[in-house]
């Protein structure tokens, strides 16, 4: 590889700065934001790939065939001033400034109280790198002993990424250890850097496989230094000023095109298991399965079939119904409907060698093509060999969308589980056919999932148009949050899988990926103990995904029965998030409104306080609830530390406040995950405890956890029918409350916005047990006798 050292301005076009470098590349610097500017290098001026697909920032999705590399289409552009000097190129926002050096590197200011005062920096020898003979891309920069790193999606072990090296491959990495495994499923070029108290983020828009070393690399040549290397693709990144790490997570979102607006079924409990499918009376031990549920008094909403329904013999052939394990899948679905759970098939990207469709598919042009000859390239794939359909050609993805509705949604099943979509190519040349342009799989490995699952949203869009549509994947690069839930892959069952997914679920929702969860009890390996079983079951209806899934080693099953000593506790974890459903299904309006994490460390709502940056295992879902699970064997009593909001927390139980900024230790019996809700919130809660139907939905509480001493907070609540796009024209009900609190009331100011007319009618207020203060409702003094009816609410002023 060889240094970019010697640059020259040769021009400016509108939001765009052009410099040449060592008189043959060329690099582009783009002002799109005030808080974003995006360095780009084309070597000897040309791009290996002109076109992206994971920029987005208005939430008009990419076209199939990609964004022109050099848009800036969706872009506020914002203006800016450029100064060049003797030896130096200065560019400068409201609240950024670069500074290119000679020999080239750049120096990142920001804007505090009249001063610019530096954030970042690149290495000052050879910041850029570039390959002589071979197409790889380096990027260096400055690296401090007290820098914070966080993001990169999904990755094992701490929070903080800082001292160690990770490698962005899409792996399929079975039985992963979620403390050290690298790589896994996931291609996330993103961090966040904290220093100094302030955050900047960066992306990496190249989708070849690469490595970030955040200090685990030392060179006695070098001051300490951070790399980002690729072994492709161009050298094109994004700087995304935060100053908080909230500010930076929310705008690379929406940069990526935020978050799907799933349907409200989706956050109920989802059942699973590799068993049920692979059984050869596999439609009898599926509707046993619902039979169970009702039998134990479980809620559920929906059942993942794993890829057994497809079987012939012991292998796996997506779209291919297996009649004599499921003789009626019509039938099979109607049940299920029948019970209030939807139904997600699993299907595959590759078809085995004796695929009975492989040589239809074959002689159409649909599978990527060897690099060597004009034969489907062949890989490693389900204890077989199989070829990889090609969802770069319009051709693939009809016949996939056709397949979909034709073998799935015809047949009743409401939506898909993309899976094994790794693209685990070997052959690092073979050939896509690119909208055209012909593309090597290196290039563009985790664009194949991306756009397999963009073709099954289509799918399901076309078919139910007025319906939302769900999908899970488990492979995919920034954008996937566009179109799907996901979940950490087929994580190993055991005590350290269940405390590091929680750190590991943390940094996907610090890089963009909102809706997220595990396979609780764990994938694979031994069935889970029955202790460990319930606080795995307690932590995981705790995140927007609650999927109870498995494979166990031993052929045994993970269900919610699966132990009848500690199946009540089973029942009530789940009931629990039945209850805080309400409160759920906000954030996920949240994350898709306005790109607000649903599962979030706790320092993102509390830099203030240096504790919450100390490694732990707790976490917020939403702002307002602290959840501190227990992740040991025999723990029976939990210290916690409270975040120091300055007003305090409420035991979610017995409604005891907590004094903020302190550790305390609280008991944690099996039956029981610790809570606290945050002072100053209003959680709404439902008291269905059955799969999600809106229209027997009639009962809503607000939990009202005040401010103990005065205070003020302003909280936005929504629901609607949750599942049709109908929210896009008003039909919703959203409720805008202004809480003020002072040392004799409690003041809740109640609008209604929205046309959407819900079963519930009025709303049960539930105060914090033991509050006297008097409750003024839009003035007006509450009775606790009383029922506050939606009807009575003014409409709220936009």
């Amino acid at each position: 590889m060889k240094s970019i050292k010697k640059w020259r301005l040769i021009g400016q076009q509108d939001n765009r700065v052009d410099i040449e470098c060592d008189g043959r590349h060329i690099l582009h610097i783009f002002i799109l934001e005030k808080d974003i500017i995006r360095v780009l290098v084309k070597k000897n001026g040309i791009l290996r790939l002109n076109k992206t697909w994971t920029i987005a920032p208005d939430k008009q999705d990419v076209a199939w065939q990609g964004r022109d590399k050099l848009s800036t289409d969706g872009f506020y552009l914002p203006q800016y001033t450029l100064t060049e000097n003797a030896d130096t190129l200065q560019i400068e926002t409201e609240l950024l400034k670069l500074t290119l050096h000679d020999p080239l590197w750049i120096e990142w200011q920001h804007h505090v109280d009249g001063q610019w005062q530096t954030m970042a920096s690149d290495r000052q020898t050879g910041a850029y790198m570039l390959g002589v003979k071979e197409n790889s891309v380096s990027h260096f920069m400055s690296r401090n002993q007290n820098d914070q790193y966080f993001g990169l999606g999904e990755k094992s072990g701490n929070l903080n990424r800082y001292g160690r090296r990770f490698e962005m491959r899409n792996l399929d990495a079975m039985g992963y250890n979620a403390e050290t495994t690298d790589p896994l499923y996931k291609h996330i070029p993103f961090y966040i850097t904290r220093h100094a108290d302030i955050s900047y983020g960066l992306f990496y828009d190249n989708l070849a496989s690469c490595w970030f070393d955040l200090g685990n690399e030392l060179d006695n040549y070098h001051t300490p230094y951070r790399s980002y290397r690729a072994e492709d693709g161009d050298l094109d990144y994004y700087m995304i000023y935060g100053p908080q790490v909230i500010d930076v997570t929310r705008r690379y979102a929406q940069l990526t095109g935020g978050t799907l607006f799933g349907p409200k079924w989706s956050l109920g409990y989802s059942g699973s298991t590799m068993h049920y499918t692979d059984a050869p009376n596999a439609q009898e031990q599926l509707l046993k399965f619902v039979e169970l549920c009702k039998q134990h008094e479980m809620p559920c909403d929906s059942f993942q079939l794993s890829s057994g329904y497809t079987s012939i013999g012991d292998k796996r052939y997506v779209f291919n119904w297996n009649y004599n394990k499921v003789p009626n899948p019509e039938q099979m679905s109607a049940s299920f409907h029948k019970a209030g759970i939807h139904l997600a098939a699993n299907i595959k990207p590759c078809l085995l060698q004796d695929h009975p469709k492989y040589q239809e598919v074959a002689e159409k042009g649909l599978f990527i093509q060897d690099s060597e000859n004009n034969q489907p390239e062949r890989s490693i794939f389900w204890d077989d060999e199989g070829s990889h359909l090609d969802f770069t050609n319009p051709d693939t993805i009809n016949w996939w969308k056709q397949n979909v509705t034709e073998q799935l949604l015809e047949k009743g099943i409401d939506s898909t589980w993309n899976d094994n979509n790794e693209y685990e190519i070997w052959d690092a040349n073979a050939r896509c056919y690119g909208f055209g342009e012909t593309i090597p799989i290196r290039l563009i490995r985790p664009l194949q999932p991306l756009l397999m699952m963009r073709a099954s949203f289509e799918a399901q869009q076309e078919f139910q148009p007025n319906l939302r549509p769900f999908l899970i994947s488990r492979s995919g690069c920034p954008g996937m949050n566009r179109y799907v839930q996901t979940w950490t892959g087929d994580n190993r069952t055991n005590w350290n899988t269940l405390r590091y997914n929680i750190r590991m679920g943390l940094g996907m929702s610090l890089s963009g990926i909102f809706n997220v969860g595990h396979d609780v009890g764990g994938f694979s390996g031994l069935r889970p103990e029955p202790e460990l079983f319930v606080r795995w079951v307690q932590n995981g209806v705790m995140h927007p995904r609650f999927t109870i899934h498995s494979w166990n080693d031993d052929a045994t099953v993970n269900e919610p029965w699966m132990y009848p000593e500690v199946t009540p506790m089973i029942r009530d974890a789940i009931i629990l998030r039945y209850q805080l459903l309400p409160y759920l299904y906000n954030l996920l309006w949240k994350a898709h409104a306005d790109n607000q994490p649903i599962l979030r460390p706790t320092f993102l709502d509390h830099e203030n306080d240096p504790h919450t940056f100390e490694e732990s295992d707790d976490y917020l879902l939403g702002q307002d609830l602290l959840v501190a699970s227990v992740v040991e064997p025999e723990q029976r009593e939990r210290s916690v530390y409270l975040p120091n909001n300055h007003h305090g927390w409420f035991d979610f139980y017995t409604h005891q406040w907590y004094g903020a900024g302190q550790t305390i230790n609280v008991d944690a019996p099996l039956e029981k995950i610790p809570l606290f809700i945050k002072a100053g919130s209003v959680i709404p809660t439902s008291s269905r405890i059955g799969y999600i139907d809106v229209n027997q939905d009639s009962q809503r509480q607000l939990l009202i956890m005040p401010f103990q001493g005065c205070g003020s907070a302003t909280i936005n609540l929504f629901d609607d029918d949750g599942e049709s796009n109908e929210y896009l024209t008003d039909n919703y009900c959203k409720l805008n409350i202004e809480l003020q609190c002072t040392v004799q009331s409690i003041n809740l100011t109640i609008a209604r916005q929205g046309h959407w007319q819900p079963a519930y009618h009025e709303f049960e207020l539930c105060l914090a047990k033991g509050e006297t203060r008097q409750l003024m409702i839009n003035s007006k003094p509450y009775q606790t006798s009383q029922k506050l009816t939606l009807a009575s609410l003014p409409i709220a002023t936009i």
